[in-house]
């Protein structure tokens, strides 16, 4: 009977150590998620200003990039609305661009 308690209370603690693991390698699936998110973004970020700038009617254009999971957003102004349009295709066109917020202004 004592050898049946302790074989149940060794049991125990190795089913809660085993639940303990996956815990924290959950945790740090979610966290390394969020790195590889954050560090696409930058990517995402900078390929869009890299191609903003390669283009001769919109290297000089103002505008502000970011970008959250794929979510970019633009802010600026920009002088007439086809250049508008061609930002818009541009950032669409980037590897992991998931959707384009464009609040850009036109002023001309």
């Amino acid at each position: 009977m004592k050898n049946i308690k302790l074989l149940a209370l060794v049991m125990s603690v190795a089913v809660l150590a085993g639940c303990a693991g996956m815990n924290k390698s959950g945790a740090g699936s979610s966290a390394s998620q969020q790195t590889s998110a954050a560090t696409g973004d930058a990517a995402i970020v900078s390929k869009i200003k890299s191609s903003l700038a390669a283009d001769a009617d919109l290297k000089n254009a103002k505008i502000d990039v970011t970008s959250a999971e794929g979510a970019v957003r633009l802010k600026g102004e920009i002088k007439s609305l086809a250049l508008r349009r061609k930002v818009d295709a541009i950032v669409k066109d980037v590897p992991g661009v998931k959707s384009v917020d464009n609040q850009l202004i036109v002023t001309g």
